[in-house]
């Protein structure tokens, strides 16, 4: 029986914040390549309460959608109870990351996540201002 492996990594980047949608497949294929690990599982984690992860066709087209969807779903200019109680603003931000998500596991074959064709992996900071985010990337299997 092969031995279990956990590797855990990080992903460090400024956003612009209102719904800034970042494709980071690159930083976690590399995180992949360099763990060892050729089957398992990576899971990468958005650590706090405006921030989600997801995957999505890459190109501007779909990223528009994407955005004009969450207003849609969560729009701004609407009242909040986190809002009125804070003063912040960002009551759609917290709403928007609860319905998409922090977090997103990939299974990993020969050494590859096991991605669609037209799949990349996402970070999108839902906040109503420019944010340090640091992704944790963790890599399990052998």
């Amino acid at each position: 029986m092969a031995a279990i492996n956990t590797v855990t990594g990080y992903i460090e980047f400024a956003t612009k914040g209102d719904a800034d949608i970042i494709d980071i497949t690159g930083e976690v294929s590399d995180a992949v390549s360099e763990s060892g690990v050729t089957d398992g599982i990576v899971v990468v984690f958005a650590p706090g309460a405006t921030g989600a992860v997801t995957t999505i066709e890459y190109e501007s087209g779909l990223i528009s959608d994407f955005k004009s969807m969450l207003e849609r779903i969560a729009p701004q200019n609407i009242t909040y109870a986190h809002n009125l109680r804070w003063g912040d603003g960002n009551g759609h931000s917290h709403v928007r990351a609860s319905l998409l998500g922090p977090s997103l596991s990939v299974p990993l074959i020969d050494g590859r996540m096991q991605l669609g064709t037209w799949q990349q992996i996402i970070f999108i900071d839902l906040d109503n201002r420019p944010r340090d985010r640091k992704l944790i990337v963790q890599i399990v299997g052998d």
